[in-house]
């Protein structure tokens, strides 16, 4: 993360607003589990260290790091959308849909929404959207790390219910092993059937 990671923030309070949150998510790629958003706002104050993009940290990191966002921001969100919404809706359409369900899960309402990528969200509220937000934004950053690490906890559940494709390794990722996995079991409930690489064993 750049050295100003509170640049997007504060820049926002400049303009007036007061609750700003980040907006990123998880899952976009895998042929199996939801799409999981978070929504963070972060008080100007953090006596958090160590927070930059969830794909740049251990698991370990990111746990310690979930713990420690819940521990003091002022508000936490988090949407989930299923596999079926996926398939029904496609993957871009049902992961803006899922931010906007983490916004609408914060405690506190937010004045202003920095969103990770190039899409707007469904909402009346002032936003800004920043490709490559989660390795420029604190707020965006902290919301990928509850968004990585509430859905990878989701994968290890079904991980057993379902031991043959082996989700606690891949949470839901195309790994080698995954795709040889549905050749030999076919799909299972979570998998999202419109997806290259399971599309094509669903009858």
């Amino acid at each position: 993360m750049k050295d100003d990671q509170w640049a997007f923030e504060r820049e926002a309070r400049k303009n007036g607003y007061t609750a700003v949150a980040g907006i990123d998510e998880a899952g976009r790629g895998p042929l199996a589990g939801p799409v999981v958003s978070a929504a963070v706002i972060l008080p100007e104050s953090l006596p958090v260290s160590g927070i930059r993009d969830s794909k740049k940290l251990s698991p370990k990191k990111r746990e310690r790091l979930f713990d420690e966002i819940h521990s003091h921001a002022i508000a936490v969100g988090v949407g989930i959308v299923s596999p079926a919404d996926i398939d029904r809706m496609n993957i871009l359409q049902a992961s803006l849909w899922s931010m906007r369900l983490a916004v609408d899960q914060l405690r506190a309402v937010p004045d202003f929404l920095l969103i990770d990528g190039i899409f707007p969200i469904s909402s009346d509220l002032p936003q800004q959207a920043i490709p490559k937000g989660d390795s420029l934004s604190i707020s965006i950053a902290a919301a990928s790390i509850v968004a990585k690490v509430t859905r990878d906890r989701i994968m290890d559940t079904y991980a057993e219910a379902y031991p043959e494709f082996e989700f606690s390794k891949n949470k839901g990722y195309p790994t080698p092993s995954h795709k040889a996995a549905i050749r030999r079991n076919g799909y299972c409930p979570i998998h999202r059937r419109t997806f290259k690489g399971v599309k094509e064993y669903c009858r």
